[in-house]
């Protein structure tokens, strides 16, 4: 009977480990990736040298490497490269966009190669 209380009370102790929330991103790149992942991965690739699911959707790696990207231009692609809310069903605040810019500008790498 011990045993069986033992039990209940360590399976019930080990569900509410699993249970904890993960901690929200911190840094406004973190938060750029949580949102891409969220809201633009049915459309973009989001993962490094993913591609993307949308046939007309770069990834995302793909536009933060084009020449001349810039974080001023990321947030000017940003804020017009779709027809907020209408194709995204969703509205981009000044904000989130400072987000997706960090993010994307920490996919620039040396010597990129388009996966397209």
């Amino acid at each position: 009977m011990k045993a069986a209380i033992l039990a209940i009370v360590l399976a019930s102790g080990l569900a509410t480990a699993c249970a904890t929330t993960a901690t929200p991103p911190s840094s406004p790149a973190e938060r750029g990736l949580a949102f891409a992942r969220e809201r633009c991965a049915g459309c973009h690739g989001v993962a490094a040298n993913a591609p993307s699911p949308g046939p007309d959707a770069p990834p995302f790696d793909d536009i933060a490497n084009r020449p001349g990207v810039t974080e001023e231009t990321m947030r000017a692609f940003l804020r017009d490269s779709h027809n907020y809310p209408a194709v995204m069903n969703f509205e981009l605040d000044a904000a989130r966009m400072e987000e997706l810019s960090a993010w994307m500008m920490s996919l620039r790498r040396e010597g990129y190669s388009p996966t397209r």
